[in-house]
C-alpha cells in the first residue's frame, strides 16, 4: 500500500507533517506534549489509521512491508511464545505449519530467544515440506560490535536451518547510547551491511520497546549516517496511545520515510488483559488500525492462533469516533505506564542482564578510556 492510503485525511496528514518537518531542537518539547494527550479524544486525532484492511486472500490479510516491495500478512507469529518450555517441540513445530498453511508468512525471531530454542522449532518446521518457501524469516540480534553481531548472525542461520535471513534487526534498542554504538566504527552495523552484501540477509531494521523518544533517535542517527532502515518493530497496543506514545511519535514518521512498521505487544504478555477495561478483540483490531505492516503476536495455543485470525477476519477500518471510543476504555489506567511494563519496567530488558550478549567497549573506546572509572 502506498503511504496516502494509510492517513485516513488531507488534515491529519498535516498534522503529522508539521509536527515533523520543523527542526530537531523543538521536536522533543511537541514530542512530549504529544504523550500527555489530555484527553482520548485529542489522542485520537493524533493517531495515524489505515483507510483500507489490505488485501484479503483466503483467512489473512495482507500489506506491503514499507518501501522493500514484499507483501506480508498483517499478523506475525511471535517467536518467544513458540519456543517456551511449556510448548513441547511437536506442538510448536505443528502451530507454525498450520499457520502457514492458512496465510500467516510472517515468523518473529530472535537469537536469544529461550537460550536458542525458539529459533531451533521453528528451523525444525521450516526444514519440513517446502514450508521455508511460504515463510518471510525475520530474526533479531543483540550484539552492539561487529563481532559479536557477525557470531550471532552465523548462529542464527544455523538454527534456523536457512541459506538467508530475510529480515535481521538490531534488538532491545533501549538506550541513547545503543544508536551510537550500532552506528559506530567497529559497531554491529558493518557486521549487518557485511552480512547483506554476502546474501545471508535481504532487509534491515531495529526493534525496542521503552520509549518512542529512542526509537526517533535511532532513526536519527541512521540518517546521519545516510542509511534508512527497511522495518521498525516497537509496542503499539490500546495502553500506547496515552502513554509514551510509539503510534502518535514513531509511527507517523515510519510512514513518511515509508518504512515498514511491525507492531508488538498488542497485549503486553497479557498484563494489559489483567487490567479488566478491554478484550482480546479490542486490543488486536486498535493495533490493526494502524498503518502497521505486521502485528507480531504470541501463539502457543490453538486458541491464539485460531483468535487471531478471527480478528483479522472481523476488522474493519475505524474512522476517529470509533478509535477514540476504544481508546477512552483505556485512558485512566493506562497514563502511568502500570499495565505497559516495557516501558516502566527492566522487566522485559533481557539485554540489561546479559550485558555479554552486547559485546565488550569498543577498540575506539578502550583506546580513549582503557580502565574503567572507579
Amino acid at each position: 500500500m502506498k503511504r496516502r492510503q494509510f492517513l485516513s485525511s488531507a488534515a491529519a496528514a498535516a498534522v503529522l507533517s508539521s509536527h515533523f518537518m520543523h527542526g530537531e531542537k523543538s521536536e522533543a518539547v511537541r514530542a512530549d506534549q504529544l504523550t500527555t494527550a489530555v484527553s482520548y479524544e485529542a489522542a485520537a486525532s493524533r493517531i495515524p489509521r489505515v483507510s483500507t484492511a489490505g488485501t484479503m486472500r483466503g483467512e489473512m490479510l495482507y500489506r506491503d512491508l514499507g518501501s522493500t516491495g514484499v507483501q506480508v500478512s498483517v499478523i506475525g507469529m511471535g517467536g518467544s511464545h513458540l519456543g517456551q518450555a511449556n510448548v513441547t517441540e511437536d506442538e510448536g513445530v505443528r502451530l507454525i505449519h498450520e499457520g502457514l498453511d492458512r496465510g500467516i508468512n510472517f515468523l518473529d525471531n530472535s537469537w536469544d530467544y529461550n537460550e536458542g530454542r525458539s529459533e531451533e522449532r521453528v528451523g525444525k518446521a521450516l526444514s519440513q515440506g517446502g514450508y521455508r518457501q511460504k515463510a518471510f524469516v525475520m530474526t533479531k540480534i543483540d550484539g552492539r560490535t561487529k563481532e559479536v553481531a557477525m557470531s550471532q548472525i552465523d548462529e542464527s542461520l544455523t538454527r534456523l536451518k536457512v541459506d538467508h535471513i530475510d529480515l535481521l534487526q538490531h534488538h532491545e534498542v533501549l538506550r541513547y547510547d545503543d544508536p551510537d554504538r550500532i552506528f559506530s566504527e567497529g559497531g554491529s552495523m558493518e557486521a549487518v551491511l557485511a552480512a547483506k552484501q554476502a546474501g545471508k540477509i535481504r532487509f534491515i531494521g531495529f526493534t525496542g520497546h521503552k520509549d518512542p523518544h529512542i526509537h526517533l533517535y535511532m532513526m536519527d542517527v541512521a540518517q546521519q549516517r545516510g542509511f534508512r532502515f527497511d522495518t521498525i518493530q516497537m509496542p503499539l497496543n490500546i495502553m500506547d496511545a496515552h502513554f509514551r506514545s510509539f503510534s502518535q511519535l514513531v509511527v507517523p514518521q515510519a510512514v513518511k520515510q515509508q518504512i515498514g512498521v511491525l507492531g508488538m505487544k498488542s497485549f503486553g504478555s497479557g498484563v494489559i488483559l489483567k487490567s479488566g477495561v478491554v478484550e482480546p478483540i479490542d486490543c488486536l483490531h486498535y493495533s490493526l488500525n494502524l498503518p502497521l505492516s505486521v502485528l507480531i503476536t504470541g501463539i502457543n495455543t490453538q486458541q491464539l492462533l485460531d483468535q487471531a485470525f478471527a480478528a483479522v477476519k472481523s476488522f474493519k477500518p475505524m474512522d476517529e469516533a470509533t478509535v477514540s471510543a476504544l481508546i477512552s476504555k483505556t485512558q485512566e489506567v493506562a497514563l502511568n505506564g502500570k499495565y505497559e511494563l516495557f516501558k516502566t519496567t527492566a522487566h522485559f530488558d533481557t539485554t540489561a542482564r546479559h550485558p555479554d550478549w552486547l559485546g565488550s567497549d569498543s577498540p575506539a573506546v578502550q583506546r580513549l578510556a582503557p580502565q574503567l572509572p572507579g
